[in-house]
């Protein structure tokens, strides 16, 4: 018989990619994606471990399931350091914060 593709198998090492690279967007997009990434995993890991002689691609459910861990991780630590961002210094403190270094840039370019 011939060995199928593991469900998911891509879409969770995708997934597991964007939660990473989406992680500097406040953790709002990259989040639900290494949560997403995780539970579709976890189901892919099942299925394979009733029957492995069955299916192949079990490397990028591994592979993806770690880089949504990774993201996830990122993730929560930049949305932690936002809220207190904005709890501490509020939108205008932020704002302000951004000017002074779009300033500096221009300063340092304009050299």
């Amino acid at each position: 018989m011939e060995k199928q593709q593991l469900p998911n198998a891509t879409l969770i090492l995708v997934f597991g990619i964007l939660s990473i690279v989406t992680c500097c967007c406040y953790g709002i997009i990259g989040l639900p994606l290494g949560i997403i990434a995780v539970v579709l995993a976890n189901k892919a890991t099942a299925v394979y471990a009733a029957d492995p002689e069955l299916y192949t691609g079990f490397q990028n459910v591994k592979t993806g399931r770690i880089l949504a861990i990774i993201g996830i991780a990122l993730n929560g630590i930049y949305l932690i350091y936002a809220i207190w961002l904005f709890s501490t210094i509020g939108y205008d403190g932020i704002q302000q914060m951004q000017e002074e270094i779009m300033r500096g840039f221009n300063e340092g370019n304009a050299q």
